[in-house]
């Protein structure tokens, strides 16, 4: 049996800001290296075999701070970077509702099948989360943590699991835990988008 630790990223100063991040990259706040550290304390007694992460600065520092603290060895894997959402993104969130009002609309029910202009297609997505799964499943480790996205995590419970439902159904907040197994070739989830560790 596997154990697959999906962790989104500390909050990045686009967040902060209610920016539209996707592809685009900023640095953790201030808040964020304080959460990267709590995030580091609740893995201090669990077993982890290895990291992989985004390379995307949000998700790569938030993972740099886990792999430090457990000793841990930490990869760069460039199938769970987040979906890019394309000419929309950098802009403020608020101000991309009120101007693309039906537009918006759509996409927040379902991301992948009423997309964005130029955003990653359906089918580009869905096979970075195929070989990512098979990544898992090929693995020797047994204990296995990923430091990635909000959109890439939903993703990935989502097509491992076999649940039919659109990507935003599932909500996780900056350092979130949501832990897969992974027995008999059936990926099962335990829990969705634990924060205990910051409170």
């Amino acid at each position: 049996m596997k154990h697959i630790y999906l962790i989104r990223h500390a909050q990045s100063e686009y967040n902060e800001k209610g920016v539209f991040q996707g592809a685009l990259d900023s640095e953790l706040t201030p808040l964020g290296y304080i959460q990267a550290r709590l995030l580091s304390l609740a893995f201090k007694n669990k077993k982890i075999d290895i990291i992989y992460s985004s390379f995307q600065k949000r998700a790569k520092k938030t993972a740099e701070f886990l792999s430090r603290a457990i000793n841990v060895e930490h990869i760069i894997e460039p199938n769970i970077r987040e979906i890019s959402f394309g000419t929309l993104e950098g802009r403020n969130f608020i101000d991309m509702f009120r101007e693309h009002k039906e537009l918006m609309e759509h996409w927040s029910k379902d991301p992948l099948n009423n997309p964005l202009p130029t955003q990653e297609p359906k089918e580009s997505f869905v096979n970075r989360v195929m070989a990512f799964i098979n990544i898992i499943k090929s693995s020797k480790h047994e204990h296995i943590a990923t430091v990635s996205h909000g959109g890439f995590i939903h993703g990935f419970i989502m097509i491992s699991t076999g649940l039919n439902a659109p990507l935003w159904n599932i909500h996780t907040d900056n350092t979130g835990i949501s832990k897969l197994v992974l027995k008999d070739n059936r990926f099962y989830i335990e829990y969705l988008n634990n924060t205990c560790h910051l409170l």
